[in-house]
């Protein structure tokens, strides 16, 4: 199968995502010996360790007496407030063994979004790891509502890969590889590299996992790849037992290549982990400004305003034909606006005050799409 794959071993700083079906059991409860397996393998490592570990909800039915995972967000929250603190003292009992300190760090969508927030989840992860602890990160699902959701720990593994500039991200789950088809039909062949987009065309992956416990599945483990190896990450799909192997460089599961250089992680996560909450209608001057120039959104390049939001949310702006060109986060409340279109800043100063001189979108809160 190879040699030993030197974007593992040479990786100072990896994000390692584990499902929640590689740390419980089917019924609900955290299977002691999995995690002890799994923080072994991590404390193992010389590299400097964030873990995005799924499980809280799954944690929480056996206590609360679910018999399986619920559907409403209600129950969803109660069972992760009750499965998380159950799940940090498993990982604190863990890495107390090898000498290790963990800290919990639980985020949302406007941690990561808005830029103060963001700044201060870096500097929380940063320290953490300065001062050799291991970040055991997950969504606050607590508080989450579905409107501000990252959707699955898949995707927010590849979102922390980026907010802090990881060398590699590896996906832990209940399958080994990614496969051409389903992992259970003879026909169905194990991949172990994908260098380009185009390698993933004829591959089925819309199948759940096996244990029924967790959200995700394979296609938001191939996607969570393609966000990562995007943004200049490489990723590594395996099972939870080879989680040892894998950091150790041999050649087992997925390679998924990175596809090119690291962009500006702010703006990536803005791109990927943000859902707009409205829309700006940009007349081809502006569009023009915004795409090539890479200029601020003016009031006087927007022609129409949809949707319902305040300021520093996430919108798109799109062209005449309605398809998204750039997303950014606001600066004006959506009732705000629509006395401002079509009218220059210069203008707006004069007749409302020096406060609306200002960008509707800074530039520097703004990423082409």
């Amino acid at each position: 199968m190879g040699g030993v794959r030197t974007q593992v071993t040479e990786a100072r700083r990896i994000v390692v995502k584990v499902g929640s079906s590689s740390l419980t059991t089917a019924a609900g409860g955290l299977d002691g010996k999995r995690v002890d397996a799994l923080v072994d393998a991590l404390a193992g490592s010389p590299a400097e360790v964030v873990l995005v570990s799924s499980g809280a909800i799954a944690a929480g039915l056996a206590p609360l007496g679910l018999l399986k995972r619920p559907k409403d967000l209600a129950t969803q929250q109660a069972a992760a407030s009750v499965g998380q603190g159950l799940l940090m003292r498993a990982y604190n009992d863990a890495f107390a063994r090898h000498g290790r300190v963990v800290g919990q760090v639980l985020l949302t969508v406007d941690d990561v979004t808005r830029r103060a927030h963001y700044r201060n989840a870096y500097r929380t992860l940063r320290r953490l790891l300065d001062l050799r602890a291991v970040p055991v990160v997950n969504e606050n699902d607590t508080v989450a509502t579905e409107e501000i959701r990252f959707g699955d720990n898949d995707r927010l593994a590849a979102l922390v890969a980026s907010l802090v500039h990881a060398d590699l991200l590896v996906l832990l789950s209940d399958v080994d590889s990614l496969y051409t088809g389903d992992p259970s039909l003879p026909t169905s062949k194990k991949i172990t590299d994908v260098r380009t987009p185009d390698d993933l065309l004829d591959i089925d992956v819309k199948r759940p996992g096996k244990a029924g416990v967790g959200t995700g599945g394979m296609v938001t483990k191939v996607e969570a790849a393609r966000i990562a190896t995007t943004s200049g990450i490489p990723v590594v799909l395996a099972s939870a037992p080879d989680a040892k192997a894998v950091l150790d460089g041999e050649p087992v599961g997925t390679l998924f290549h990175r596809l090119r250089e690291r962009p500006q992680a702010r703006l990536f996560w803005l791109a990927h982990a943000t859902s707009p909450r409205g829309r700006l209608h940009l007349d081809p001057g502006a569009v023009q400004a915004v795409r090539q120039r890479h200029a601020s959104l003016l009031p006087a390049g927007i022609t129409a305003v949809d949707g319902r939001f305040a300021a520093g949310d996430p919108v798109d702006l799109v062209d005449v034909g309605g398809v998204p060109v750039a997303r950014g986060l606001v600066n004006y409340d959506a009732a705000e606006l629509p006395p401002l279109l079509g009218r220059s800043t210069g203008e707006l100063a004069a007749a409302l005050g020096p406060a609306y001189e200002r960008e509707v979108v800074h530039r520097d809160d703004l990423v082409l799409l």
